[in-house]
């Protein structure tokens, strides 16, 4: 169980914890000499009975450091208000019970402090005052206990407290979801190296993964959890982890490390929102705040999503948060806003969608989606999202989103969607064959144009591959059309492509032209050229540039070579390509400009690169 300390400054956070646990968590020579805590200090306590240990974060109360108060309290499983009973409710009192009320904490206690200060009956004095204060908040109904860290008076019954507190928490979730750590705190030690520490929000660490943080892959080399060297560190607990491979500068406070396959960074997410009830006025969309997640902090810009343009103080809704800055976030993450001069707590609420759209983010359809993100459980979650995407469900992204520790591979259509698109799909393929009988079909490209120009390619090509397996559709080369529908060649046709096969097998990439094939042939050269463009609208051959035919086969043969230099290069250039197929430089050009145009590659600027979505060419559209 994780504890964390909350409350104004000098009301005897570090005194209460250091009576607790033995441990001053004033580590820094200027909070010695201040008798302020400026950092995140952490202790810990054996639970009697229990092989667990309760780790305490002592957290600084000064209002100037309220963003340091949040980087530790985003990890917590049970807080410890603490008011002095010589100074009572002060402003950092209200603003961290907020903090901790917003980010949904419900379990804690409430800790009268310095109570051998107290004027008589000021203590029951105040306690009434905290139990009117607490009403309404995530702490109402919080146990009270009044406490002398120099007498040692109640520190028993605090101790039993906590003891009882911790028999009682769950375990986070760990099992399927991958481990998350938000590093408050780096630095480097002789003969270790650097060293990050922070709650493991999620999943389970194991000496010797590869971990990455802000894109720098690093491996585990130890591991302390509670302040004990382990093998494996689960969720929930502290965490030191010593990284190889990583300088401390790489791992700023606010940073994730998280396993390779949930690792992501977004400038914009969707959010459930409540403001705080003491809010005397609206938050509205456009307002800019601080967004505090994890142990990070970032500016950002509201907009509300649901019903009007604003939320009311104690109201909920969804918005939209558009950050300044790239920050890690998962669905079901806790955040807490400040106003934009980070001098008060303005709202809190939970992660939804960290791939939130720029565009459509307002229409029922998406609003509907985030009612999806609000599901409780995982499964349901999944079910609906793929009920609701008509253009199909990223099943790699819904892993990402929920931080799962195996990702989920392609993509995934609904029942209903499935019928709708392919429904839509036959009918354009039959609208197609009506108004030209004389081509075979669209090519694939053009097809998904007609039909679901925003379907993702690896999606529509899955469409594509179950309906020619059903026999629903036919495919030739890269052209689409209906089983029954086909382009039938005249006998004169017929022989000329005959005569051509040959030659053009044997010309190879350098291809033949209309006329000279014509002459070997022996045929006139209009009817030479009706025949090619026939059997180019057939996937019989290819038209690389006006006149120039090369056969499937050939191109099939440089389609490949084509994609092993933009796999191994991540670019194919007419230099390489012609090396590689032996062309002259001009040729090698037609060709990659051939396949630019027929979506094999995409032309940027003077590279050529490969579209990993596109299977023309390949096996599987034969």
């Amino acid at each position: 169980m994780i504890v964390g300390t909350a409350g104004h400054i000098d009301h005897g956070k570090t005194t209460l914890v250091r009576a607790l646990t033995g441990v001053d968590t004033d580590r820094l020579p200027e909070e010695k000499a201040r008798g302020v805590s400026i950092e995140l200090g952490y202790a810990y306590l054996d639970v009697p009975g229990l092989d667990e240990r309760i780790g305490f974060i002592d957290v600084p109360g000064h209002e100037k450091l309220v963003h340091t108060m949040l980087a530790g309290a985003s990890g917590i499983d049970f807080a410890l208000l603490l008011v002095a009973a010589d100074d009572g409710v002060m402003p950092q009192t209200r603003e961290h019970l907020a903090v901790l009320s917003l980010l949904g904490l419900t379990r804690g206690v409430v800790v009268i402090t310095k109570t051998d200060r107290a004027e008589p009956g000021r203590v029951d004095a105040l306690a009434l005052e905290l139990k009117a204060l607490l009403a309404g908040t995530g702490l109402r109904g919080a146990p009270l206990v009044a406490v002398s860290a120099q007498t040692g008076d109640g520190l028993a019954a605090l101790r039993e407290l906590l003891f009882d507190a911790a028999r009682q928490t769950p375990p986070r979730a760990a099992q399927g979801l991958a481990p998350r750590l938000a590093v408050d705190r780096a630095f480097s030690l002789d003969g270790v190296g650097t060293v990050v520490t922070g709650t493991l929000h999620a999943g389970e660490i194991v000496v010797g993964d590869e971990l990455v943080i802000q894109g720098q892959r690093a491996r585990v080399k130890s591991l302390h959890a509670q302040n004990r060297a382990v093998e494996r560190a689960r969720a929930g607990q502290r965490c030191a982890v010593a990284l190889a491979g990583l300088a401390r500068e790489q791992a700023p406070r606010g940073q994730w490390l998280t396993a390779p396959a949930v690792a992501l960074a977004t400038d914009r997410l969707d959010a459930r929102l409540t403001l705080w009830p003491g809010e005397t006025r609206p938050l509205r969309s456009g307002a800019r705040v601080h967004l505090h997640l994890g142990a990070q902090s970032v500016t950002a810009s509201v907009a509300v999503l649901d019903g009007g343009d604003a939320i009311e103080p104690g109201a909920s809704a969804r918005v939209q948060l558009v950050c300044h800055a790239p920050v890690g976030a998962w669905r079901g993450d806790r955040l807490v806003l400040r106003d934009a001069g980070a001098t008060r707590t303005l709202a809190g609420g939970v992660v939804l969608d960290p791939f939130a759209p720029t565009r459509y983010r307002r229409t029922p359809e998406r609003l509907s989606e985030l009612a999806a993100c609000e599901l409780p459980a995982l499964d349901e979650r999944r079910e609906r999202l793929l009920a609701l995407s008509s253009l199909g469900l990223d099943l790699a992204r819904f892993a990402q989103a929920e931080g799962l520790a195996q990702p989920l591979g392609g993509w995934a259509l609904g029942d209903a969607a499935r019928t709708a698109l392919t429904a839509k799909l036959l009918a354009a393929l039959a609208d197609f064959h009506a108004s030209s009988p004389d081509e075979l079909g669209p090519d694939a490209a053009r097809l998904r144009r007609l039909v679901a120009p925003r379907i993702a390619e690896p999606l529509w090509r899955q469409l594509l591959a179950e309906l020619r397996a059903a026999g629903r559709i036919a495919q030739r080369g890269a052209f689409v059309h209906l089983p029954e529908h086909g382009v039938q060649l005249s006998a004169a046709e017929q022989r000329i492509a005959q005569k051509v096969a040959p030659r053009l097998a044997a010309a190879g990439g350098e291809g033949a032209w209309a006329r000279d094939l014509a002459k070997d042939c022996a045929e006139p050269e209009p009817l030479m050229r009706a025949t090619l463009a026939r059997l180019a609208q057939q996937g019989e051959l290819h038209q690389v540039v006006k006149d120039l035919y090369c056969d499937t086969a050939t191109l099939a043969r440089l389609a490949a070579i084509a994609r092993t230099l933009g796999a191994g290069q991540g670019r194919v250039t007419a230099a390489a390509f012609r090396d590689a197929t032996g062309l002259g430089r001009k040729r090698a050009i037609q060709h990659l400009e051939h396949f630019d145009r027929v979506g094999l590659l995409r032309r940027v600027g003077d590279e050529h690169r490969l579209r990993a979505d596109s299977a023309l060419f390949s096996e599987a559209t034969s």
